[in-house]
Parts: structure tokens; sequence; C-alpha cells
């Protein structure tokens, strides 16, 4: 039988049934989760700033300092976690790592299909790329399973921290540890706004390099940051999506490398393709197609619902069901 929604979260002497009959939250539940959440991120963002250096931040030295400094608090960021279920008193059920999305149930479709998805969104860009390729399909599966190619790219630090290092260490501080630390406090739905808004500030801190380095004009640089504000947002948004449905710290991980490496979509160059008609046709089918599928392929029976996160809510909703 399915766990009624009474029965996902185990009450503490702190916690108290409302008026309404469902379950209260601990006082000062809220503003401990926000507090948090800053300090996580403050921590995150300010390690970059340990090291003391006059080169750019995409200089090889400046890149491994930084990998040692974030990783560090990555692997610290579960005691925040923890530090917060203490101070709180939440009680839970699953463990802090399945909290976090570190469990094997559901792994492979956590694997594929939260990256199947996304890359549907992509379709046009994929089809965009594939088109101005001098490769061939073949070419490019050689390629594609050359050891040579992986070592290479291994041996690239802005390939290594744009596909693998940031791609973790971001999941794992902005949403493995974040999201079970809003949920209780503001629901699946609002949490999934909330989120984001620590990512995206998280990365206004790209201006005070470009202000350092005089890399384009003070509007321009703050025009740039607001942008960039914007769609990490929204991709912070999405990636909480899936990690609340999927429960699965992996398919964020994947999701954001996979975004890293094909960067903000090239409209503009598309409209003034060769194939224009063609290739826009399967940017709005890819979007389509994302629209329709977005539920479907993430629905938590794949991954065994309901999701360890979805727990921490009093009321599954749409978005844990």
């Amino acid at each position: 039988m399915a766990p009624q929604c009474s029965e996902l979260v185990t009450l503490s002497s702190d916690q108290t049934r409302s008026d309404s009959g469902g379950l209260a939250p601990p006082e000062g539940l809220c503003w401990g989760s926000v507090l948090s959440c800053l300090l996580l991120a403050c921590s995150y963002v300010g390690s970059l700033y340990i090291w003391k250096s006059d080169l750019p931040r995409d200089h090889p030295s400046v890149i491994k300092r930084r990998f040692t400094s974030v990783l560090v608090v990555s692997a610290l960021s579960p005691v925040f976690v923890w530090a917060w279920k203490e101070v709180t008193g939440i009680q839970t059920g699953p463990s802090l790592l399945a909290l976090m999305g570190i469990r094997f149930e559901g792994l492979v479709p956590a694997i594929i299909l939260p990256l199947l998805l996304t890359m549907v969104l992509f379709l046009g860009p994929l089809i965009q790329l594939a088109m101005d390729c001098p490769w061939g399909f073949i070419d490019g599966i050689k390629v594609a399973v050359d050891p040579r190619f992986w070592a290479l790219c291994a041996s690239d630090m802005r390939w290594l921290r744009n596909q693998v290092v940031a791609p973790l260490t971001e999941e794992l501080v902005f949403r493995a540890c974040m999201l079970p630390m809003l949920v209780p406090c503001a629901g699946p739905s609002t949490a999934i706004f909330t989120c984001p808004l620590f990512f995206g500030v998280a990365h206004f801190h790209h201006v005070i390099e470009l202000l350092r380095f005089r890399q384009g004009t003070i509007s321009g640089i703050f025009l740039s940051a607001v942008f960039q504000f914007s769609y990490t947002a929204v991709f912070g948004a999405y990636t909480a999506f899936i990690f609340l449905r999927t429960g699965h710290l992996v398919g964020p991980v994947l999701c954001h490398s996979f975004c890293n490496y094909m960067g903000f979509p090239a409209v503009s160059t598309a409209l003034e393709h060769p194939h224009r008609l063609t290739v826009l046709s399967f940017y709005v089918l890819g979007v389509l197609l994302f629209l329709i599928l977005l539920f479907p392929m993430t629905d938590p029976l794949f991954y065994g619902w309901p999701t360890p996160v979805c727990t921490l809510t009093t009321t599954l909703g749409s978005l844990c069901s």
C-alpha cells in the first residue's frame, strides 16, 4: 500500500499539528533553512577567492586552485544538511545520502531519461550542430570511442571545469543539499523556484572578474550579469525539478554537463543559417516535444515513489506524484 501523506514526515518533539489537521513545521524552520542555504552558497562562492592571483579565471593554475577549494566545500556540504536537521529537529525516514539523491533505486532511468529529455529540448541546436559539423556520423562515433580523445579532454582544465567539476559540485551544493532544507518549509513547488535564486546570485561573482580585468564596459558587464542570472535561474529551476521528480543527483549533473557543452542556443545564428527553415522547425519541434514529455519522462514511478526528498513534505502534490 502506498504511504499516506501524513506518514511521509516523522514528527519530532518540536513538530505539531496545525489547526487544519496537517503537519506544522517546527518553529523557525524557514529561517533556519534560508540561512543555511545562504551560508552554503556564500561558502561555495567564497572558496573561489581564497587564492590571491592576478591571473584570469580561465588560467590553468587558477582553475586548479579553485578545484581544490570547491571540492573541499562540496565534500563538507552534507554537514550543512546534517546540522540543519539537528538544529531544526526534523526527523526523516530516508538516510541523509538518500535525501541528497545518492541512492541505487531507479539509478538507470535517472541516468538515461533526464539527459534524453534535455537533448530533446536542444533538438534544434543539435541538428544545427550536426549540419555544420565537417565530420560524418561514422567519423564522430570513432572520435567518441577513441580513448585518446577523452585523455585530451581530461588534460584540458577548462573542459574539466565545465563538464565535470562545476556540474558535480554545483548540483551537489545548490540542488542536493539545498532542496532537502527548503522543501519542508516552502513545499516542492516554491522550493523549485526559490533554490535557483541562490544559484543565480552565486554566478554574480563573475562580474567582479570582468570588472577587474576590464573585459567590456560597465553597463555591458552588468547587462551580461543580469542575463546570466536569468538563464542560470531558469536552468536551476529545471534541474531542481528533475531532482525532486527523480530523487537522484546524477540526472541534474548530467543535464548540467550537457548544457554547459551546448551553451545558450544560438538563435541568431539559426536565423541566418542557409537551411534556416529546417533548423528553426527543429527548434520549435524540440520545445514542443520537451513540454509534452516533461512530466511523463520524469514520472517518480520510474525512480522509486515517493522520492526521498518528497517525503519531507506534508502534501505530495503534482510534482511529487
